[in-house]
């Protein structure tokens, strides 16, 4: 059986390139061939700031939206977050859906695709890494840093140099064997 991967658009602003950068990291997945690739926007959950009554822990969701945001991140083996950089942090957005639920990240690799200003996202995702640590998600050193990312959007499709494709190669490789490695330690104990 194939590893799920979940490519996680971040952003749910107007206006967004997020997408743009999404799809070609969800299409170099596909090429890819380790994963059995999905693509996920944020935006399409509509998740309000967080308003369940009970902790995440304990998985007493009340609301559709979290129950539909929660089975979509337990399907996953792994993620990638597509995510800019807001006031040097990440999206509020990416911060909102990683608080929503807890046991469903557990024992995952997650990896970023960054991009933005001349920092291409890079505090974003070290802030990030500090929050998956605390939902036992392993984040890896492996990414892609985008720069700039305006210049790299042609009628309205990211278009990746040879750093970027190295890069998401990389990215992916190692996903595959840290999904590979933590899978065992997601399966129940008696």
């Amino acid at each position: 059986m194939s590893l799920r991967l979940h490519t996680i658009i971040a952003s749910t602003r107007p206006g967004r390139v997020g997408p743009a950068v999404a799809k070609w990291a969800h299409e170099a997945a596909v090429a890819h061939g380790g994963f059995d690739a999905h693509l996920v926007d944020l935006a399409d959950f509509a998740l309000p700031v967080y308003n369940e009554p009970n902790h995440p822990r304990l998985q007493k969701y009340e609301h559709g939206h979290t129950r539909s945001w929660a089975e979509s991140v337990a399907a996953a083996d792994a993620y990638v977050f597509v995510t800019p950089e807001y006031n040097f942090g990440p999206t509020p957005a990416l911060l909102n859906a990683l608080n929503y639920v807890y046991v469903e990240w557990g024992y995952k690799p997650a990896a970023f695709v960054s991009y933005g200003g001349v920092s291409g996202g890079m505090r974003a995702v070290q802030m990030t890494k500090l929050i998956l640590t605390t939902l036992k998600v392993v984040p890896l050193l492996e990414g892609v840093v985008v720069p700039m990312v305006a210049q790299q959007i042609k009628d309205g499709a990211f278009v990746a140099n040879d750093l970027h494709a190295q890069s998401v190669s990389a990215m992916l490789n190692e996903l595959q064997r840290w999904a590979s490695a933590l899978k065992p330690m997601r399966t129940p104990t008696a």
